[in-house]
């Protein structure tokens, strides 16, 4: 059974609006958005996630932002997911999607 296993602190998993990243057991760097992070990620951890996090588990949540609107987080995520793996490290090393790219644009 895959787990996902929540690190830097988090406290409020029922977040709206969410961008994270989830670290695979092979290493592979996972970004998504939700509206409820904890729903979001126990559908990971029982398989029912994203085709790309099945059978990679067990599943490390590496990042997560709040964003005051949907259309904001969805443009976020896709912009992540553009990224590079060293650029996607450089968000979870400062906790800040801004410190890598300028999310005015």
């Amino acid at each position: 059974m895959k787990k996902v296993i929540i690190q830097r602190g988090c406290k409020n998993l029922s977040i709206e609006h969410c961008v994270y990243i989830l670290e695979c057991s092979d290493g592979s760097l996972y970004t998504g958005y939700t509206n409820d992070l904890a729903k979001r990620l126990k559908m990971h951890e029982q398989g029912k996630g994203a085709k790309y996090t099945r059978g990679r588990g067990p599943l490390k949540l590496r990042f997560h932002q709040v964003f005051s609107t949907k259309q904001e987080a969805m443009q976020i995520e896709y912009r992540i997911k553009k990224l590079t793996r060293f650029q996607k490290q450089q968000i979870i090393a400062k906790q800040r999607v801004g410190a890598v790219i300028d999310i005015r644009e």
